[in-house]
């Protein structure tokens, strides 16, 4: 098997349809298992995704997270490559064809990841250095101005990360620093993979070659305070794991801003 798709979903029903249709309207050349890891949802996510029959469904007892589901659809799985693919994604004919070939071209790669846009052609900022004060600081600053974002969007290179949106890595790099880390419950979690993957001395690259669709945040639209709390519960831990030093310093920060809790 050249490929597997894992897709974790959590009540985005009608998101997860489109994104597999977009698979199933233009299959793939290469060899390929799609696998949705469903996180307990409540609307009806898994008995639809059912009635797709090359779709092999995970049904999870409780939300474990994006990290943990991801994961559990990995080890499930048997592709010597990994797609992890958001569910509010709609994949173009030829894309992940395509970053299979930039991949297979690069050896010094372990991750690679396309140019995310939304549905007015609007680019995302994908990809970045590694979390600190002044990085964090930098990125917001980018992603409020559509001209840089337009302009850093339009050439490969290699960042510390992409987003975990659409990430293809090969499996013997993601086995080898342990898959993603479950302490992210949500949010982060694809950057501390990009450091770790990086730590081996392997390659992330961006590449404007493809393009994904991204209609992004679904679910975090439907519990916007519950999303925040988790993405500060992510930042605090990265920076406990890989900035000790500063994680005093962002809580009491957080604390003073009310953002704690």
């Amino acid at each position: 098997m050249t490929l597997s798709i894992i897709i974790v979903s959590f009540n985005a029903k009608a998101d997860l349809a489109r994104c597999l249709e977009s698979l199933h309207s233009a299959p793939l050349r290469a060899a390929h298992e799609i696998i949705v890891v469903d996180n307990h949802s409540a609307d009806g996510s898994a008995e639809a995704t059912r009635a797709w029959p090359v779709v092999r469904v995970i049904e999870n007892d409780a939300n474990v997270g994006f990290a943990r589901a991801n994961n559990i659809g990995i080890r499930a799985s048997t592709g010597d490559n990994i797609l992890l693919l958001n569910s509010d994604t709609i994949v173009p004919p030829g894309a992940i064809d395509r970053l299979l070939d930039i991949l297979n071209q690069h050896p010094d790669v372990a991750i690679v990841g396309p140019r995310l846009v939304d549905a007015a052609g609007r680019a995302e900022l994908s990809f970045g250095r590694t979390l600190g004060p002044f990085n964090e600081r930098r990125q917001k600053s980018r992603i409020r101005r559509p001209a840089v974002v337009e302009a850093l969007t339009r050439r490969a290179h290699s960042p510390d990360w992409v987003s975990g949106a659409c990430l293809l890595v090969r499996r013997a790099d993601a086995e080898a620093v342990g898959l993603l880390d479950e302490r992210y419950f949500m949010y982060v979690e694809d950057v501390d993979f990009g450091v770790a993957i990086r730590a081996r001395g392997r390659r992330v690259l961006f590449t404007p070659e493809v393009e994904v669709l991204h209609v992004r945040g679904r679910s975090a639209a439907s519990a916007p305070a519950a999303t925040e709390r988790a993405y500060r519960r992510s930042q605090i831990a990265y920076y406990e794991k890989h900035r000790p030093g500063w994680a005093p310093l962002l809580k009491l920060y957080l604390r003073l801003r009310g953002a704690d809790k």
